[in-house]
């Protein structure tokens, strides 16, 4: 078993096939390439070779019981979200999470629901803070 802190960062295209295995539970090659091939055009030896590469990083774990080996994703997406985020502050924010969120809602209009996420998320931390 592969230790978390062991995990290599996905590349873009295993990024893509994490999403749908998060999405699904599970897929096998045939299903993973389906669900690509109707964003843009890839192959289906493409998608084996990049899922095999994803189980020798610990990305996929593949069950091989039956004739047609199933894949699901062995990170969650939650640790690779967070990953990311934390690598895209250190990198461009100096470490401030706070900045990270300020660029981030600069960018785009956020709904009602959103806003109402973030103002009980800073609640939250205030309250955490506070005791």
């Amino acid at each position: 078993m592969v230790k978390k802190r062991d995990i290599q960062r996905p590349t873009e295209g295993e990024l893509e096939l994490l999403a749908l295995l998060w999405e699904r539970g599970s897929g096998t090659v045939r299903e993973l390439y389906e669900a690509v091939n109707l964003k843009r055009d890839v192959v289906y030896t493409g998608v084996l070779k990049l899922l095999q590469i994803m189980a020798d990083k610990g990305l996929v774990e593949r069950d091989e019981r039956e004739r047609a080996h199933v894949y699901r994703a062995a990170v969650s997406q939650a640790d690779t979200e967070v990953r990311f985020l934390r690598e895209l502050s250190e990198r461009f924010f100096s470490g401030s999470a706070a900045q990270l969120a300020l660029r981030a809602l600069e960018m785009e209009k956020s709904s009602d629901t959103e806003l109402e996420a973030i103002r009980e998320l800073i609640r939250k931390k205030e309250a955490s803070r506070n005791n």
